[in-house]
């Protein structure tokens, strides 16, 4: 929902428990959770559906509104727009430090606050014709889903990784084998679209590809919007986010260099 600038309205729960493996006070648990987020966005649960499972599976389909003038699409980029992006990467790997155990009281808090983080930017950048195409980064990673971007506006990109942010010690992680399945599923997906120069790392790679749990917004803007867009997502709390590339003419192509 706010990927295309709209505003959330309410969610439904879909919820399934392994009734006789979790208890009820876990269970709540996990409900309140869900409930704490929906509070923060301002929405109620309205309803939803629950069912006993083998394994815990608990998620949220959440109903926005946006104003038909104001829908961003992830495929109205133009050539020459700056690419700026509201999140730091790398919530794929510190999940896999989790599953591993290997993952430090600070790289935890780190993954947790990233991927707890709602995107309320988007209904504001909306507002601004300036910006002309929106979108999240999630499982695709970041090569996917700029990738998207580039072939629904029929254009190529160039990023800069050096000035790509990252979560703490995910460049340490990476390198020590801390990578998900995901990342390496992704590249075979869409690797043969990606130009990367011989500076660029398999840990770089790896973070280019790294599933996003919740990540966060991609825009594509016209240079001169630069500033008001980066405020945006300033004043939304949003520290990190930054420039990182530009889109260009050409075929539906990712640049890193």
């Amino acid at each position: 929902v706010y990927a295309m600038g709209g505003t959330p309205i309410m969610a439904l729960a879909l919820v399934g428990m392994p009734i006789d493996k979790l208890s009820p006070d876990v269970i709540g648990r996990i409900l309140e959770g869900g409930e704490s987020i929906c509070t923060e966005a301002g929405i109620p649960i309205a309803g939803g559906h629950t069912i006993d499972t083998v394994e815990p599976i608990y998620g949220l389909v959440v109903l926005g509104l946006v104003h038909p003038d104001r829908v961003k699409k992830n495929s109205d980029a133009r050539p020459g727009d700056k690419l700026i992006l509201g999140k730091p990467l790398g919530v794929g790997i510190l999940s896999a430090a989790v599953k591993k155990d290997q993952i430090d009281t600070s790289a935890y808090q780190a993954l947790i606050a990233c991927t707890t983080q709602l995107n309320p930017p988007g209904p504001r950048l909306a507002e601004l014709p300036w910006v002309h195409a929106l979108t999240d980064v999630t499982g695709c990673g970041l090569l996917g889903h700029l990738l998207e971007v580039c072939r629904g506006a029929g254009l190529g990109a160039t990023l800069t990784k050096e000035a790509i942010p990252l979560l703490p010690g995910v460049e340490r992680m990476a390198a020590a084998g801390l990578v998900t399945g995901a990342s390496g599923r992704n590249w075979a997906g869409y690797g043969r679209d990606v130009d990367l120069s011989a500076a660029v790392t398999p840990v770089q790679k790896a973070l280019l590809t790294d599933p996003q749990t919740s990540g966060g917004l991609l825009v594509a803007c016209a240079p001169d919007a630069v500033d008001e867009v980066l405020a945006i997502f300033r004043k939304e709390g949003f520290g990190q986010a930054a420039v990182i590339g530009e889109t260009v003419a050409g075929p539906a192509r990712v640049a890193v260099t």
